[in-house]
């Protein structure tokens, strides 16, 4: 009876382990490694509880806010994507005040560690490509505010700062070898990549050649900007050949940090993608060509490719968006970059084959309850252990 017994237990704790393990693989190593952005400028999008139900069937791993919504972060408690949370331009200059970033990162940031698992805030986005000449002056400032309020609170291991750069920022983007900063940024552009050295941090680019296409249709070749096989351009001081727009902007953006002294801070993509409608003038916004570069981005990122220049360092990529949103300022392609219609239909097919649940069903990713159903399993095994 003991030994039948001691037999029956061992399989039960097989089975605790199992799960655990299990449970933890298929939320990680099945995850795709591409990231996505979740705007919500719209008055139509379905509630964060049915947004983690949608992003836990496409095994998306990463994903980036443009705030710190307490309710998206609520609603992916234990869901083990990383998120990317920002502070808008708006509040770019309260942080720069240490006793605000302070309260700011005791507020929206230490409550949801490590249940949600935050590893990155932007400050600000876009900011050295437009006008605001004090809110460039603030941002650096506004930067080291938070990390050190990351550093007072013991976060910044685990969480990095950074901000978020349109490719409007580069003077010059060909050949890539001869990528530099516009001369109006670079002032602000040398001590913002020191701090990246310092704090270990990632440069991110908003790199969107569907703008190039769009004003330069007839000498900017569709194949190249969409991934599809074509000859490329080779780089004459580098002899790199480049088969797409999306890595050459990159490696220009490598190649402009080089230039200012800096060989070991990475480049990431925050932002990336085509949309799928326009108005009469935006040329080649259509359905086909979102999915064809959509599709084969995320073939590339599959694959583990670095670009020319960094062969062996994997791209990292947010694509935008999660959804189309209808209050979008500015022209028709605005509101037409999503994935996703709000009603959780695709706008095209890629192969992804998420699911929004239903309003009446939860959205919530089963191994969310993970932490519980191995507690009354361990549970169940104490009590017939005393039987």
């Amino acid at each position: 009876m003991a030994m039948e017994k001691n037999r029956v237990f061992s399989l039960l704790i097989v089975l605790v382990l199992w799960f655990m393990i299990s449970g933890k693989f298929l939320q990680t190593a099945e995850s795709l490694t591409v990231g996505i952005n979740y705007g919500q400028i719209a008055n139509n999008l379905p509630s964060p509880t049915r947004v983690a139900g949608l992003v836990s069937s496409l095994n998306i791993s990463k994903v980036k806010l443009y705030d710190a919504d307490p309710n998206v972060l609520r609603a992916f408690l234990n869901s083990q994507v990383e998120f990317v949370i920002g502070i808008g331009n708006e509040n770019v200059a309260n942080m720069t005040d240490y006793s605000k970033a302070l309260s700011w990162v005791q507020n929206h940031i230490q409550p949801y560690l490590p249940r949600t698992r935050i590893t990155c805030v932007t400050v600000g986005n876009e900011v050295y490509s437009g006008n605001d000449t004090t809110l460039k002056s603030n941002l650096l400032p506004a930067m080291q505010s938070i990390y050190a309020a990351l550093v007072a609170l013991g976060l910044n291991k685990q969480v990095n700062v950074t901000t978020a750069h349109s490719v409007a920022i580069l003077g010059n983007s060909y050949p890539p070898s001869a990528g530099s900063f516009r001369s109006d940024v670079a002032e602000f552009i040398q001590p913002l990549l020191n701090f990246h050295a310092m704090a270990n941090s990632p440069f991110l680019i908003n790199v969107y050649p569907f703008f190039a296409y769009k004003d330069n249709p007839d000498s900017i070749s569709l194949d190249y900007v969409l991934f599809r096989p074509n000859s490329g351009i080779t780089d004459p001081n580098t002899n790199l050949n480049y088969d797409n727009m999306l890595y050459a902007q990159v490696d220009s953006v490598y190649s402009a940090i080089s230039t200012m002294g800096h060989q070991n801070i990475d480049v990431r993509i925050s932002e990336t993608g085509w949309p799928s409608r326009g108005d009469p003038d935006e040329v080649g916004a259509t359905p086909e060509n979102a999915a064809m570069y959509n599709g084969n981005l995320l073939q590339r990122i599959a694959m583990q490719q670095g670009t020319p220049l960094k062969p062996s360092v994997p791209i990292q990529v947010y694509v935008f968006a999660l959804f189309n949103e209808n209050l979008k300022p500015g022209p028709t392609s605005e509101r037409n970059y999503g994935l996703y219609y709000p009603d959780g239909n695709p706008v095209y097919n890629i192969g992804l084959n998420g699911r929004l649940p239903s309003m009446s069903s939860s959205a919530s990713n089963p191994l969310t309850l993970l932490p519980e159903l191995v507690l009354f399993m361990l549970v169940i095994v104490t009590l017939f252990w005393q039987l």
